[in-house]
């Protein structure tokens, strides 16, 4: 099987925990952003990730490859979601502050999704329109964004930690951890004592690289 993605997306992180996590044997190819026609052909939208099955067919939708590659085997070990409604209204809270910080960010960091011009042409023209400034100047704002960020992420504190329930994993942090892993790129952004630690446990559990070596 071989698991299609890019390096920095959340949506990709997801099937990247799983994989990690159960110790999968799933090969990873790194796309190019700018690929949009390799996407298609393979699940008639321009979406990551994609699972390509060991019957050769290809699988679009990250929840859904998390959950086939979960169940696979034969013992699934997901936790069901307890605070699903929370997190999606804690990331509508940081969205804001957060795609501002990430994605100039993202093209900086030296991904094998950016590895051409074209690349990293396409992505910051995407999502400049997106958050309706240019990366320079969302760069230049980071430090109101990252005072604005920072009293958010004392919210999560309703997050158990793994190791409060014996290194188990769930759907909560295939939701939440994507977010969180990505806002790690973000020089001088600093996270409360316990959200630092959930991060750095789920990591360790799922062999997810941070981004803490390279922030900027």
């Amino acid at each position: 099987m071989k698991l299609f993605v890019f390096e920095h997306c959340p949506y990709c992180v997801r099937a990247m925990m799983l994989v990690g996590f159960k110790g999968l044997r799933v090969e990873k190819e790194i796309l190019q952003n700018d690929d949009v026609d390799a996407r298609v052909a393979m699940v008639g939208a321009n979406m990551v990730p994609i699972l390509q099955k060991a019957d050769g067919s290809f699988m679009g939708e990250s929840l859904d490859i998390v959950a086939y590659l979960d169940a696979m085997d034969g013992e699934p070990v997901l936790i069901d979601a307890e605070h699903e409604e929370a997190i999606k209204a804690w990331q509508g809270s940081v969205s804001f502050y957060a795609n501002r910080l990430i994605y100039p960010r993202t093209v900086r960091l030296g991904l094998p999704e950016y590895a051409t011009q074209a690349a990293i042409d396409f992505y910051t023209e995407k999502k400049s329109a997106l958050i309706e400034m240019s990366f320079d100047d969302a760069l230049a704002h980071s430090g109101d964004y990252i005072a604005n960020l920072e009293p958010l992420l004392s919210h999560l504190e309703f997050i158990a930690l793994p190791s409060e329930r014996d290194d188990r994993l769930g759907y909560d942090d295939i939701l939440l951890f994507p977010t969180l892993r990505n806002l790690t790129m973000v020089q001088g952004l600093e996270f409360p004592h316990r959200v630092r630690r959930y991060i750095d446990e789920v990591a360790r559990l799922t062999h997810v690289r941070l981004f803490d070596d390279a922030a900027l």
